[in-house]
């Protein structure tokens, strides 16, 4: 596919296990008002209009079933399924690979944050065009401590300068490229892209996400999940 000049793409990550949900089953397979989450996550990137082509990576054992769950969304936008790595930060690459030729911006998104709204979606675009590399977040309300390995607290950060990291993070195609084969020819693992292209030598702008665009973790999560899903106003 020839890249289009301006075009967005996006990557959601779909291939973990999330055993901490204790679902026994990819929790992205859940339902929150009677939808699946990925469907609700891929249905914000579609029906925001902002977005090109989306990358959905996911477990090869799962690929039937999530790709009748985007079939409704395919006549919308061009979605691809990609097969899943080893680790997340190898799901991301695999993603890359079938996108860096096609678009001048990424987003690599959650599958399980389902509550990326339109103008989330379209803030990412814009500071990824306008700083190159930026990532979603929002100020931590509690106080953070860091402690020794006893658990002894040793510090307690000044809170103003700490933020959570969300997603989508969004990045110029090519330096998001370029930041992941730096980070495999050095042996390096990130907890997120941020870090890898932070690692690669670029600063990276964080913006405000929202304390709504929750990452789903807990049987817990789906219980807050269904009532943010109503006072939407996308279900009754």
């Amino acid at each position: 596919m020839k890249k289009q000049s301006g075009a967005a793409g996006a990557i959601i990550v779909a291939a973990g296990k999330g055993s901490r949900m204790g679902l026994g089953y990819n929790k992205l397979l859940a339902e929150i008002c009677g939808k699946p989450v990925i469907a609700w996550t891929v249905e914000n990137f579609v029906m925001s209009s902002l977005i090109d082509k989306i990358i959905l990576v996911v477990n090869p054992d799962e690929k039937v079933v999530f790709k009748k769950i985007i079939e409704p969304y395919t006549a919308v936008t061009d979605i691809t399924l990609v097969k899943g790595g080893s680790t997340r930060q190898d799901s991301v690459y695999n993603g890359l690979q079938d996108l860096r030729d096609s678009v001048d911006v990424v987003l690599v998104h959650d599958g399980a944050r389902p509550f990326a709204d339109k103008a989330l979606i379209e803030r990412s675009i814009v500071c990824a065009q306008k700083f190159g590399a930026a990532c979603a977040g929002m100020p931590v309300k509690d106080t953070i401590k860091r402690v020794d390995e006893e658990n002894i607290i040793v510090e307690t950060p000044v809170r103003a300068s700490l933020w959570s990291a969300q997603t989508p993070q969004a990045f110029k195609t090519d330096i998001l490229v370029k930041a992941y084969e730096d980070a495999y020819q050095k042996g390096l693992t990130g907890t997120d892209d941020a870090s890898l292209v932070e690692a690669a030598g670029y600063n990276v702008k964080m913006f405000e996400g929202s304390y709504n665009n929750i990452k789903l973790t807990s049987p817990e999560d789906l219980i807050l999940a269904e009532q943010l899903m109503k006072k939407s106003g996308k279900v009754e």
